[in-house]
């Protein structure tokens, strides 16, 4: 809270800190808005146990409640970072875990990103704020916040949606039948679609929640952690947004074409 109250807007002396690249900084402040601090939000956290069953395929319900919490603390304790500075925003974050030494079932949750204040309120009026009152987050790069900013949209806020899956085996005698063939292990496939869908429908709720038109620069990444190969979690994370004016269109540049004789 010190080094918060140090990056206070206004304050005699107070100096901006932040993550963007020049290129992203210089196209922030374009758009209207002005970096005021790094925030950040941690979350040490310990990963419970549940088995899966060896031939059934199955999401691990405490595991998968287990990564969307830790990453949920992390990012509110980031926001409120952000809260207290008076920031209408976060730009640039990255959402990422991390294994300590502490044991084989702990990580560290990690959200960083850069406060911004707008010069004015959006176009139409209202607050640049999300409807729930809490600073928008994005984890657009500063080029793509620029264009989106541009394009008459504006971001709600950083959707995700997680599962965690257990992936059956084969029986010992698919697996000799198979050897050789080329051929299709449909309850494998299955399996990784129904996993990618309940990451994919549960990201889509929260923008829902937002009152968001859409999400864009969606991310669908899957990882093992330390859970072993038929143990998968799969990660769907985008930023939700919505039109800065109800009766929004997008303006498409013409083109001119000059020939020469």
């Amino acid at each position: 809270m010190r080094r918060l109250a140090e990056l206070q807007p206004g304050r005699p002396g107070s100096i901006f800190t932040s993550d963007l690249s020049v290129n992203e900084f210089l196209l922030v402040r374009e758009a209207g808005f002005r970096p005021i601090g790094l925030v950040l939000g941690s979350s040490i956290y310990h990963v419970g146990i549940q088995i899966g069953r060896w031939g059934k395929n199955q999401e691990l319900d405490t595991l998968s409640q287990a990564m969307y919490h830790a990453r949920e603390l992390a990012m509110t304790r980031m926001e409120a970072e952000a809260a207290q500075l008076g920031a209408d925003g976060i730009v640039g974050v990255r959402l990422t875990v991390e294994a300590r030494e502490f044991g084989s079932d702990v990580a560290e949750f990690i959200a960083v990103g850069t406060a911004v204040k707008a010069d004015e309120a959006p176009p139409g009026g209202g607050s640049w704020r999300n409807n729930k009152g809490q600073p928008f987050t994005s984890d657009l790069s500063g080029q793509d916040f620029w264009t989106l900013i541009r394009a008459g949209y504006a971001p709600l806020g950083m959707t995700m949606g997680t599962c965690v899956y257990h992936i059956a085996h084969q029986k010992l005698g698919s697996v000799f039948n198979n050897i050789g063939k080329n051929v299709e292990i449909e309850q494998f496939t299955q399996a990784l679609y129904d996993a990618r869908e309940l990451a994919m429908a549960r990201m889509q709720a929260e923008a829902e929640a937002l009152h968001a038109e859409g999400i864009v620069g969606v991310q669908l990444n899957s990882h093992n952690h330390r859970w072993g190969g038929h143990t998968t979690e799969f990660f769907a994370i985008g930023t939700a947004v919505r039109p800065l004016r109800p009766d929004h269109v997008i303006d498409r540049p013409q083109m001119v074409l000059s020939l020469d004789d």
